[in-house]
């Protein structure tokens, strides 16, 4: 258990499924309270069961402003304040720009950066009167290249990494720390992956990688002592090579 994390609240957002899940998990293992946010309500009850009484289930849509401050103020009052924030949540939509559905663009910027914006605007205020906090996003190898297949998806987690390394300069001086996670291909249910066969045999082709992997990456930004910002994490399969 890594002492520099025990008793820290955690808010993970998307946490009903894939790596928002496993960093639940993980997080909990470690000693932390998490509060999982998420649309799902059954999912995140059974999370939140299973992890325990260091778990506090707020169904969150990150697209309502009303929700995320509803969750923001529910988890400050619960545990007594927010220590980082996972800034999880996302849309992943592929496919020919000219053959899309505008109000599915509208969802997945809705959800991906202005839900991010929302967010981390609600839980800044307490972490600055701390003098202290953390803030990862999750954004994607999308958010550093511009991936052909993925246009609408690709502009969304390109905001997010400009958004990113603005704020972090912006409240560096009162002790904040920001930084992005860059995952490839994750075999999880936003790829629609859920088979566990089909998991494992990308996994030993080196053609994907696990939630879990990307927990544990988190958990290593987490867990840097004060004075260390990891600024920028990328993480792929050993074969996406981009």
């Amino acid at each position: 258990m890594d002492e520099t994390l025990k008793g820290k609240t955690v808010v993970v957002t998307g946490a009903s499924s894939g790596i928002g899940r496993a960093t639940a998990r993980l997080l909990a293992q470690e000693g932390c309270k998490v509060v999982l946010a998420a649309r799902g309500a059954d999912k995140l009850k059974a999370l939140a069961k299973e992890i325990g009484p260091s778990a506090l289930a707020i169904p969150t849509d990150v697209a309502v402003p009303e929700e995320v401050n509803r969750m923001v103020l529910q988890a400050t009052k619960h545990f007594g304040g927010i220590d980082a924030l996972l800034a999880n949540a996302g849309i992943f939509i592929p496919g020919d720009f000219s053959r899309g559905n505008p109000d599915d663009w509208s969802r997945t910027l809705a959800v991906n950066v202005d839900g991010v914006f929302r967010c981390i605007y609600a839980v800044l205020p307490g972490m600055k009167a701390r003098g202290t906090g953390d803030i990862i996003v999750t954004t994607s190898i999308s958010g550093l290249i511009d991936i052909q297949t993925e246009p609408v998806y690709s502009a969304s987690k390109h905001a997010v990494q400009g958004f990113v390394h603005t704020l972090r300069r912006q409240v560096a001086a009162s002790g904040i720390r920001v930084g992005a996670i860059s995952p490839g291909i994750v075999l999880n249910e936003i790829w629609g992956i859920t088979d566990e066969a089909e998991i494992a045999r990308r996994v030993e082709d080196h053609s994907g990688i696990r939630s879990e992997d990307v927990a544990r990456s988190i958990l290593f930004m987490l867990s840097q002592p004060r004075h260390v910002t990891i600024r920028d994490l990328v993480i792929l399969p050993q074969n996406q090579d981009i």
